[in-house]
């Protein structure tokens, strides 16, 4: 997805510069990446994923070292959302990326706890961890933003009573496998942004459970904060980084 940068704005320049530099700090930072990685994304169609994968391809065009990029795109049966499946092969291949689709049906379960959401985001997973082994991929990156970071850890404060979140960087002692999330220095306005400006098309249909629950109403604590506190999400993140949360490489799993 490439543009022309005489036509951006000053602002849009700015902005693109500084995703590309917190994106690549990310990296460096948390050591997210070595050479010789197969890297699988899961691509869901959003904007966060979508931007995951153009940053990593053109990460990847500029690294001194290669590394194998892959894309794969659940789609859930029995949730009314709609994505193009083409659209998203054609975006992973302009990226240097294979393309895998895979159609999953939304599992069934007598524990009313378990909202739409987890139950999703369950066989999202394990289906990314399956085609993970089969492709021998090391990394399985995520488009989970620094937003989504602070959020979670908001939500396990709130709800859970501990202070944790999703990391950065998460080993599992069962699987040479490793979760990452490179877009974590990146801040969702930013990518919403960074999605207009590269005119990303948006999802057929939005998920009906998109905006529900908990996590939203934690976003919306998470920006009264921020109005209190220009500082607050830094604050936050560095709270999380001082106490070891933000990379777990010993007890998953």
């Amino acid at each position: 997805m490439r543009i022309d940068k005489t036509q951006l704005t000053s602002a849009d320049r700015k902005l693109t510069d500084r995703v590309r530099r917190k994106f690549r700090e990310g990296i460096r930072t948390y050591h997210l990446i070595a050479p010789g990685d197969h890297v699988l994304v899961g691509l869901s169609g959003g904007k966060d994923s979508m931007a995951l994968l153009q940053l990593l391809g053109e990460y990847r065009r500029h690294a001194a070292q290669p590394f194998g990029l892959t894309a794969l795109h659940v789609r859930m049966q029995g949730i009314d959302y709609r994505t193009d499946a083409r659209y998203l092969e054609d975006f992973a291949h302009e990226q240097g990326a294979d393309f895998y689709l895979q159609t999953c049906e939304m599992p069934t379960d007598r524990n009313t706890r378990r909202t739409p959401c987890f139950l999703c985001s369950w066989t999202r997973r394990k289906a990314l961890f399956t085609l993970a082994q089969q492709l021998r991929c090391q990394r399985i990156a995520l488009g989970h933003h620094r937003d989504d970071i602070l959020t979670t850890a908001l939500m396990n404060l709130t709800y859970n009573g501990s202070f944790s979140t999703m990391p950065v960087r998460q080993a599992f002692r069962k699987m040479p496998l490793e979760i990452i999330r490179p877009l974590c220095r990146v801040g969702e306005d930013d990518l919403r942004t960074w999605a207009e400006i590269y005119q990303y098309e948006p999802l057929l249909k939005v998920c009906p459970h998109d905006r529900e629950g908990q996590r939203q109403e934690m976003r919306g604590l998470l920006e009264t904060m921020q109005n209190m506190n220009a500082e607050a999400k830094s604050s936050l993140w560095h709270a999380l980084q001082k106490a070891n949360k933000l990379v777990e490489l010993e007890d998953a799993l």
